[in-house]
């Protein structure tokens, strides 16, 4: 049977915060389709005394902001106030999720795209503005951005001391690794909370986690990783050759 939540009351949100001592995603092991459903069930963020709801609705958050959910799910059912709009799609506030950025059409079989393909249109567009301005000598603009990442073990033998340093080790241009703490979880098991600092056009959090954090030989400490919390910054301002 599906598993069932009640977001519009204190002892829904308790079950759901106790649901997610040990889980990062409502069903299986990445964020699906169930995720949008609880996450679209809130019509504002929840509180900071459940900690394992609002550390999961910030990590939908965060994948709404760089790449979207599409895993289908295992289906969930939602008791709670969610704000309708005409389609009959519901969304975590009236303007949509992701501050309306994107919709999703449960009725769709295909992927869920919250933010579009770029367009021909749009590409020639960018290469066009990057030649002008180039030619014109001005100075170009790289986004910086703060990221707060969770990084979980395999289990509560796992030595975090080891899995800390692994993390460390990864190095290249544009990242620079910030403050850490232990973070209790559940049944003796601690994750690493971790923040970093990247140069967006230098740094891919999703390739860093992918290709690097969840790969031989890192993945002998690290089980997976979660986006907690991704902000801009600053802009770096780099002369053009």
């Amino acid at each position: 049977m599906a598993p069932a939540f009640n977001v519009g009351s204190e002892a829904g949100l308790k079950k759901l915060d106790e649901y997610l001592l040990a889980r990062s995603y409502i069903s299986g092991y990445q964020a699906s389709k169930d995720d949008l459903t609880v996450h679209a069930a809130f019509s504002k963020r929840p509180s900071a005394q459940y900690f394992n709801v609002s550390r999961w609705f910030n990590h939908i958050e965060a994948l709404l902001r760089l790449s979207g959910v599409s895993a289908e799910g295992s289906g969930v059912t939602v008791q709670g106030s969610a704000a309708p709009i005409a389609n009959g799609t519901t969304y975590a506030n009236g303007n949509g999720v992701a501050n309306g950025k994107a919709a999703v059409d449960e009725d769709d079989d295909s992927d869920v795209d919250l933010f579009g393909e770029e367009t021909e249109e749009e590409k020639k567009a960018a290469e066009d503005r990057a030649a002008a301005l180039k030619a014109s000598g001005k100075k170009k603009e790289s986004g910086k951005s703060s990221v707060l990442m969770d990084v979980k073990p395999w289990d509560d033998e796992t030595d975090m001391k080891k899995l800390e340093e692994a993390v460390r080790s990864v190095q290249m241009e544009g990242l620079l690794w910030g403050a850490s703490k232990l973070v209790p979880v559940g049944y003796g098991i601690k994750k690493l909370q971790i923040m970093l600092t990247i140069v967006d056009d230098l740094v891919s959090v999703d390739s860093l986690i992918e290709e690097r954090l969840t790969e031989e030989p890192i993945n002998e400490y690290v089980q997976s990783c979660d986006i907690v919390a991704f902000n801009k910054i600053c802009y770096i301002i780099d002369l053009l050759d």
